[in-house]
């Protein structure tokens, strides 16, 4: 889908100007801007590049930028405070950035609710929708990640699959007139996220087939599927049509690129000769610490974006 234009040109400029001495007070720390853009859209997020910028979220995004950094995104965005919403979404309209996921169900992510089709649950979620409608017009963002909780353990999955789907239907009549776009996260059960609902790509493929709405697709986070079932670019083809957002991390690790057994540079090849457009999130950690690290981490995405 297209992005929605929901932040205003007005509306970004009077945003821009508030944010000037912000800007200024990481001048002196930032290398100069004009680097050539990345081939594919790899988003950052706040604290990658601290040691550089700052800790301003705006110096961040302006750091970003200047490194040739096309997108952005903040799993914490609906946890600021409205007018740090409203900053990061100038800054990101200034630099011509596309703003990637954030978080969409902060609270309604825990537990087995609604794999169990509880009630208040289900609830909580849909208000979580309705909130993320304007935590998305803030920043003209699309996509919100969206995360199933926990499986019962004394339930088929098939009925917990059924009690999902409904809850995710009635989800997308809040979201798809706004253009807005729930992806699915499939977890890693055997290093991070033991018994969570949702852990591999088929499922998530199966989930929004029943859905059956451009408001609910996949989040293909390699990092993850490296670890649940492999066969990462054969799993891509298989889910492509119910793909919208792709995130990476290297395993072992969670790091960057080129620091683990991932070959990203083939990986990104194939996406970007499928013509996938859109963003692709950096939701790892750095490698090495300090701006030692920093430099590595943008050298990093230097080499596997050097795939053309």
């Amino acid at each position: 889908m297209k992005r929605r234009e929901f932040v205003q040109k007005s509306a970004a400029g009077a945003g821009a100007l508030a944010m000037g001495s912000g800007l200024a007070s990481a001048a002196e720390t930032r290398p100069k801007p004009g680097k050539e853009a990345f081939n594919l859209k790899y988003a950052p997020h706040l604290g990658m590049f601290k040691h550089h910028a700052g800790e301003d979220p705006v110096d961040q995004i302006q750091f970003m930028a200047d490194q040739g950094f096309r997108a952005f995104e903040d799993n914490s965005l609906t946890q600021r405070e409205v007018g740090v919403q409203e900053k990061i979404g100038a800054a990101l309209a200034r630099n011509n950035m596309q703003m990637g996921v954030f978080v969409g169900n902060w609270n309604a992510r825990r537990g087995d609710g609604l794999a169990r089709g509880e009630a208040a649950m289900r609830k909580q979620f849909l208000d979580e929708m309705r909130a993320s409608v304007e935590v998305a017009r803030r920043v003209d963002a699309t996509w919100m990640t969206i995360v199933l909780g926990e499986r019962h353990p004394k339930l088929e999955l098939d009925y917990q699959t059924a009690h999902i789907v409904e809850t995710l239907r009635r989800a997308c009549d809040i979201l798809e007139p706004h253009g807005l776009v729930m992806v699915l996260e499939p977890l890693n059960p055997w290093v991070n996220h033991p018994n969570m609902f949702l852990a591999k790509i088929p499922h998530a493929y199966l989930i929004c087939k029943a859905v059956n709405s451009p408001s609910c697709k996949i989040l293909f986070d390699m990092y993850h599927q490296q670890i649940t079932e492999g066969n990462i670019i054969n799993n891509i083809d298989l889910a492509w049509d119910e793909i919208g957002y792709f995130q990476i991390g290297d395993v072992p690790g969670r790091k960057e690129p080129t620091t683990g057994e991932m070959n990203y540079k083939n990986i990104f090849r194939h996406i970007y000769n499928k013509g996938y457009t859109g963003v692709l999130g950096m939701e790892h950690g750095n490698f090495h610490p300090g701006k030692e690290g920093e430099v590595a981490l943008i050298k990093a995405y230097r080499e596997v974006d050097a795939f053309r």
